[in-house]
């Protein structure tokens, strides 16, 4: 074991103990030991973690991050669906095996300074204008038109997530809490084998994109009994963004999420938006969606890309939603084409995505405050092979949301009712009931609906 005490750490909350961390980090690196974080709160700048480490947050240890913004330099990564270069994270961890990061203690992104920032830019800055900025423009030639999903990429103000895992296998995060992330909060990038279990993770309902985990082309992966309560989606599956995310080739697949709850979060479980190698093979159960703007949400759209294919979503409850589920062809983020929101059949191209084969199953729903659900695929090609089985959709009777906060899209007429909307969708309903409304589906061009 290896303490950061022993190699000069404070934890004091003042002190900079960046240098102490590392040095621990780099002894337990070269045989392969345990670093411990005793009670105490430890300030330090970005951190990296090798192969054969553990990191143990013992109680009442806390791992605080220091908000300085030239301390998290340029590092090759993933930021929004697309291979860049971008922040260092808090916590990195690459090319890495047989990691783990445990205890009951906490990492501490120190998002506020962050998100000030990336409110302010998004407000005022139509491109980079800080030295920092302008230093990851001239890495990322062609920036400009690269896909977003609305974090400041035109700014080139590549926040940095709180903990990424980049092309690791073997990885274990238990226990711990992460709070205040400057951006994404997890972020398996490029893994095979990822384990999270019994993690919370809290950022507040307005800290703008602070994602809980983000998947991201990825397989084997287990998130179990995990608390999620965030900005921004909740528990995401990824797998790139447009020609980038086509060209890497690296789907997400063989996913399981059991027994997590998801608090005040943009979608609970959430697929895309950056769907472009494909997303496939995943199963969420026995999982609370409480207070979600969106219960089960898939999300892409015409540029994204991708195959997205065999989702379970099984015993899930959802409660006070603003729509408890959407699959959604027309997603708004960070689209700039016209095309993208066309309402007429477009050529099909490798960036044209399709979604097919989705069981949903003993879900249930209440007090839904826009509507029930919102299913639209694209008019060259329609959302296949849905089948909906045992399942209760009811809207609040005092339903106060508007109906088109049921997804975030363009190109879309407005619609008048609550029910389950569907547009080019092949769709069987079984057994389900949706309340609180006269018209429970509205069904639109391009449906081939069987509801029994």
């Amino acid at each position: 074991m290896f303490s950061v005490k022993e190699y000069g750490a404070v934890g004091d909350g003042v002190h900079d103990d960046s240098d102490a961390f590392a040095r621990a980090l780099q002894a337990a690196g070269r045989i392969g030991g345990k670093v411990m974080v005793p009670e105490g709160t430890w300030s330090c700048g970005p951190i990296e973690i090798g192969s054969g480490v553990e990191l143990h947050l013992e109680r009442g240890a806390r791992v605080k991050f220091i908000p300085d913004f030239s301390l998290y330099g340029p590092v090759r990564s993933r930021w929004e669906g697309v291979d860049c270069w971008c922040m260092h994270p808090c916590i990195h961890v690459h090319d890495a095996n047989d990691v783990r990061i445990t205890g009951e203690g906490t990492i501490d992104g120190s998002g506020e300074l962050w998100w000030q920032a990336s409110r302010f830019k998004r407000e005022t800055q139509k491109g980079p204008e800080t030295a920092l900025e302008k230093r990851f423009a001239a890495l990322n030639v062609g920036f400009e038109s690269q896909p977003g999903g609305g974090g400041g990429r035109q700014c080139q103000f590549l926040r940095p997530p709180l903990l990424q895992f980049q092309n690791c296998r073997n990885v274990i995060l238990s226990g711990v809490t992460l709070i205040d992330s400057p951006f994404w909060t997890v972020h398996p990038l490029y893994c095979d084998g990822i384990f999270i279990d019994g993690v919370t993770i809290k950022n507040p309902s307005d800290a703008p994109n602070t994602d809980g985990i983000d998947v991201d082309s990825c397989r084997n992966v287990r998130i179990t009994d995990c608390t999620v309560d965030v900005g921004d989606d909740g528990i995401a599956l990824k797998s790139g963004s447009g020609p980038d995310g086509i060209a890497a080739g690296r789907p997400t697949c063989s996913v399981f999420v059991g027994r997590c709850t998801v608090r005040n979060a943009h979608g609970g479980i959430v697929i895309g938006s950056e769907t472009a190698a494909g997303i496939w093979d995943v199963e969420a159960t026995d999982c609370l969606f409480d207070g979600t703007d969106r219960g089960i949400r898939i999300k892409t759209r015409r540029g994204r890309g991708g195959h997205i294919h065999d989702l379970k979503f099984n015993r899930l409850t959802m409660r006070d939603n603003l729509c408890p589920f959407t699959v959604n062809m027309y997603y708004r983020c960070g689209g700039f084409e016209d095309r993208f929101f066309s309402l007429e059949p477009q050529p099909i191209e490798d960036d044209t995505p399709a979604i097919e084969r989705i069981r949903v199953d003993a879900c249930h729903a209440q007090g839904s405050r826009s509507s029930a659900g919102f299913i639209v695929g694209l008019p060259e090609r329609h959302i296949k092979d849905l089948v909906v089985t045992d399942c209760s959709f009811d809207v609040a009777p005092d339903a106060s949301g508007a109906i088109d906060e049921s997804e975030m899209y363009n190109g879309l007429p407005p619609v008048a009712d609550r029910g389950i909307r569907c547009r080019n969708v092949e769709a069987t309903f079984n057994g389900v009931t949706v309340g609180g409304t006269d018209r429970p589906f509205i069904l639109e061009e391009g449906c081939a609906v069987q509801i029994g």
